[in-house]
């Protein structure tokens, strides 16, 4: 009996930390919708890009992916800027499905530019800890899932510092909640809502970084990994950084018990039933925007 109850809580915490990798993922699209009320259709490509370059330079330097992880995470910030400064802020006057269509047609060109360049095999970081598991007070936590789970809370934890306590994150935040205000004192909002791409675009290299370790990475994961995301924060509650931070939490424990007691392939059944249960009941998300 006691073995059982060890087994099924080490399901549940090895699901808590997959949770809080799939959590900073969402934090990037919860942070451009907070910021700019733009929804990027293009999240789960840039995703599996930022994996895909981990991937890379794995296999050519031998960098262990956690140390990595800030390297890509510099290369994806410039992306997510210039990607916002040159075509989304032009894009912020038009109706909504402008943007959608705009930023459909970005998904869909790096997802095949992914194709070309990374091909469409299966491709994965293979690591020492991989295949080892760290007993905590009875339970078996799966390495891989223990370090990366951590690193993307401290990563979390970092972005909300960022976001409350420094003057650039202050601004930022400031002009998500009154951009009329932000223009009448001079703030260049633009280039605002390009700084907060960048950063969402630095959050999904550290999470693309350590997803190559906990999955295959194939470019036709990337619109599965946007439905995902857009689960998490609707979940949570759109634009709420805590929120997307619980939502990912919830949705690693559930996919992962969904696994064990039935099949992986229903995981995201489970998904979709947790994010209807919790509509109904609270059709904000568990969060709203300012929390």
């Amino acid at each position: 009996m006691a073995n059982s109850v060890a087994s099924y809580l080490s399901v549940g915490v090895n699901g808590l930390f997959t949770g809080l990798v799939y959590a900073l993922m969402a934090l990037g699209l919860s942070v451009i919708f907070g910021v700019t009320r733009v929804i990027n259709f293009a999240h789960g490509e840039m995703l599996v890009l930022a994996a895909f370059i981990a991937i890379s330079i794995h296999q050519y330097f031998g960098l262990d992916p956690l140390i990595l992880a800030p390297i890509v995470s510099i290369v994806m910030f410039p992306l997510g800027y210039y990607l916002q400064k040159g075509i989304i802020n032009n894009l912020l006057n038009r109706s909504t499905h402008s943007q959608f269509l705009a930023l459909a047609a970005i998904a869909i060109i790096l997802l095949n530019l992914e194709q070309i360049v990374f091909g469409s095999e299966a491709q994965t970081i293979v690591i020492s800890y991989n295949l080892q598991s760290t007993e905590i007070c009875g339970i078996l936590i799966d390495t891989a899932r223990l370090l990366t789970g951590s690193l993307a809370l401290v990563t979390a934890l970092g972005l909300f510092c960022f976001f409350y306590y420094t003057p650039l994150g202050k601004t930022i935040r400031a002009c998500a909640d009154n951009l009329l205000g932000a223009q009448v004192i001079g703030l260049n909002y633009k280039k605002l809502y390009a700084i907060s791409f960048g950063i969402a675009a630095a959050c999904l290299g550290i999470a693309g970084s350590f997803l190559a370790i906990l999955m295959d990475v194939t470019p036709y994961i990337a619109p599965q990994l946007t439905l995902l995301g857009f689960i998490i924060v609707i979940l949570g509650g759109l634009g709420s950084m805590m929120g997307a931070l619980i939502g990912g939490v919830l949705i690693g424990i559930v996919e992962a018990y969904a696994a064990f007691f039935m099949q992986g392939s229903l995981k995201s059944l489970f998904s979709f039933l947790l994010l209807i249960l919790v509509l109904l009941v609270r059709p904000q998300g568990l969060l709203n925007r300012k929390k």
